[in-house]
């Protein structure tokens, strides 16, 4: 006869599920096989925010300092990545990446972007003039680009359902419609409340995303950094215009703006989209225009980093916003690289809303960042490439709980 089933050893929650916080989750079942594991969300089904509105881009590791979290973790997570989506039948493909220099003044800053991507390793990694970009995306001008064949795509979404079964699976709870009021240590370990229900963990993790910072101070966390949060918005190519594009086709970044600019993006689906812009959402959840949450409005208004930050660049946030309000001056802004392009050949696609930690001195959080208040570990701050790196940040954190 069978004896009776063991008590777990311990009660964890993660807090979010998008694909990080299921990632975390996935980590922390595989290094605690004898603990109660529960994924709660606000939301009646997961990848609702970030994880379902990004550009579904595989990142090889070019731009980020060596040694950082970014580096190391978009590496292996990288890997990682390829992996669950081999062994779970999902789409990845690698249909490469060039990041074109469009003028002679911006070959300095390629060339310190290939010494990055040579110091991160990035496989593969090449440099083509002119003609070895039109091989490579025949539609495509520039006097240089690097060429990073190994940048994949993937639906990030599916990426995200395949974990969340997995955890069920394993025995995993998820709480989905919980939406998190009360997080405050308790002894020795931590109260969790929605507006009907309390729940006690011994160990709690924060994944929350565009809720992250004020999940964060309720558990006692310090106040900054802040959540700002960037709509990016995109166009999509009508289908018998998606042929202008192979793969993905970045700018230089200008090192004096915070954001990589609008570049070309292959779906998985086959679809081509462009952008996003940054502009400020009204709503951290803002993904129209019309969306306006008076509340979110104060909360970033009063952070004297934004005001620090929108200072420093209010001529780049002009034209972002022109770029947002005219379709024709987001379609120039893109002709740049691919000269073929027209404003017919686009329509609107869906938009999604980017959670940029913002310091109180006015600079946008650059590495991830992870605090630790007692038992409870928040991610303070995971944009790109945090899904690229979703699973290497879930071992990362893992450690961390242990």
């Amino acid at each position: 006869m069978p004896g009776p089933t063991p008590a777990p050893s311990s009660h964890i929650a993660v807090i979010g599920a998008g694909i990080l916080g299921l990632a975390v989750a996935r980590a922390l079942a595989a290094r605690h096989p004898d603990a109660s594991l529960t994924v709660l969300d606000k939301e009646p089904a997961v990848a609702r925010h970030q994880t379902g509105r990004n550009s579904g881009v595989v990142h090889a590791g070019l731009y980020y300092t060596p040694g950082s979290l970014k580096a190391r973790l978009c590496r292996r997570g990288m890997g990682l990545l390829r992996e669950f989506c081999r062994d779970h039948d999902l789409a990845y493909e690698e249909c490469g990446k060039v990041v074109v220099a469009l003028s002679d003044d911006e070959i300095p800053a390629l060339r310190e972007i290939e010494q990055r991507a040579g110091a991160n390793e990035v496989p593969g990694l090449r440099w083509v003039d002119g003609d070895g970009l039109r091989e490579i995306e025949p539609h495509a001008r520039g006097v240089a680009a690097l060429h990073s064949p190994h940048t994949a795509i993937v639906d990030y979404g599916a990426v995200a359902r395949a974990l969340a079964d997995d955890l069920r699976a394993a025995g995993a709870q998820l709480r989905l419609g919980f939406d998190v009021r009360v997080l405050s240590p308790n002894g020795s370990g931590v109260e969790l409340g929605s507006a009907s229900e309390r729940l006690r963990f011994d160990r709690v993790v924060v994944c929350a995303g565009l809720q992250s910072d004020r999940l964060a101070r309720l558990a006692g966390d310090e106040h900054g950094p802040t959540i700002v949060p960037f709509r990016g918005e995109y166009y999509r190519l009508v289908p018998e215009r998606a042929t202008l594009v192979r793969g993905l086709i970045y700018p230089v970044p200008d090192p004096a703006y915070p954001f990589l600019g609008v570049h070309f993006t292959r779906r998985v689906d086959g679809s081509v989209d462009i952008g996003p812009n940054a502009v400020l959402a009204l709503a951290r959840e803002g993904y129209r225009r019309r969306d306006v949450r008076l509340a979110d409005v104060r909360e970033t208004l009063a952070w004297p980093g934004f005001r620090r930050l929108a200072r420093a660049h209010w001529r780049a946030g002009v034209g972002e916003l022109r770029g947002s309000l005219s379709r024709r001056a987001f379609v120039d802004a893109a002709r740049r690289f691919v000269p073929d392009l027209r404003v017919a050949d686009v329509r609107p696609a869906p938009s999604g809303v980017r959670a940029q930690a913002l310091d109180e001195d006015g600079s946008l959080v650059d590495d991830f960042r992870i605090g630790h208040v007692g038992s409870i570990v928040t991610v303070r701050n995971a944009p790109s490439p945090g899904a690229t790196s979703s699973l290497a940040i879930g071992e990362h954190i893992a450690d961390r709980v242990a």
